[in-house]
């Protein structure tokens, strides 16, 4: 029998006649991965779970990442009260009082957008840092890992809105209804995560974390300041009051400021429930497909 190696012999098999390296490690020591390992829901739920603390450890490791959700809500709600809110307010037949009371919802929903950009940007990094490489060689739902995201992102989201509210509550902003508070929290939250799967998206398939920061930039832009969040849309042109209309942002917004304060809000609640099932269901598994190829 000849001594030359078969041609279908692979790196794991040992090759025929082929002399010892004395420096080669045991056979014992050999370790196979698992590239795509057949994970039950409770496995999943367990890498998610411990994936989420390492995210949270990273943020206590690095309170720099938090700047974001802390600051920029004290920022724009002291700007769009105290620079726009008199002439604002003035319009809508009220003053600056009448103007709180309006636009705290509107940046309720803002804030949902706003933190879920910082996913995109955020996950892009992991990949440059060589994260994504270490999970490479992990035994873990590839899934696992963005719904680690998701979850520690709505905590930010959690933390960003608590102190939105305090703040609000400092400018004048009187609340007449907790329980339509709660339920503006949770519709905000819901309609987040819905977002965030566009930016993971992003995050994916973007070269550069400046890349996804910019995209998210051009679409953040348009949809917030098209939309009812800091003024009522009845003075906008009809050109962009039919996109208004059709914003998610706005029925978001509408939707806060009718739990929160009273008014219609069924049928924005409904459409915004809508839409964010829509978006979850069309870009979550785009993001965990093209997260799965990229890993």
């Amino acid at each position: 029998m000849s001594s030359h190696p078969s041609p279908t012999a692979t790196l794991n098999e040992p090759l025929r006649g082929a002399p010892a390296d004395p420096l080669a490690p045991p056979a014992a020591a050999t370790i196979t991965v698992e590239a795509d390992p057949k994970i039950g829901l409770r496995g999943h739920l367990r890498h998610t779970g411990a994936l989420v603390r390492r995210n949270l450890l990273w943020i206590r490791n690095d309170p720099e990442s938090m700047f974001d959700a802390v600051l920029m809500p004290i920022v724009f709600t002291l700007l769009f009260v105290y620079v726009f809110g008199g002439s604002i307010g003035a319009s809508m037949g009220g003053g600056q009082d009448a103007y709180v009371q309006y636009v705290i919802p509107g940046m309720i929903a803002m804030m949902s957008m706003n933190i879920a950009q910082g996913v995109g940007t955020g996950f892009n990094e992991d990949f440059h840092k060589g994260i994504m490489d270490r999970f490479r060689t992990l035994p873990i739902g590839r899934g696992s890992v963005l719904m680690a995201k998701v979850s520690v992102e709505l905590l930010r989201l959690l933390v960003a809105t608590t102190i939105l509210m305090i703040v609000a509550l400092l400018v004048g902003f009187d609340i007449t209804n907790w329980v339509g508070l709660l339920a503006a929290f949770g519709l905000t939250a819901l309609f987040g995560s819905s977002i965030m799967w566009i930016f993971l998206t992003l995050g994916v398939t973007m070269k550069t974390a400046q890349a996804v920061q910019a995209m998210g930039f051009l679409v953040m832009m348009p949809l917030q300041f098209g939309s009812s969040i800091f003024a009522p849309t009845q003075s906008m042109p009809g050109w962009l009051q039919s996109f208004t209309d059709w914003n998610p942002m706005s029925t978001l917004a509408d939707a806060c400021r009718g739990l929160m304060v009273g008014g219609p809000a069924a049928h924005d609640v409904w459409v915004t429930v809508a839409w964010s099932l829509l978006l979850t269901a069309v870009m979550a598994p785009i993001a965990i497909r093209k997260f799965t190829k990229q890993s």
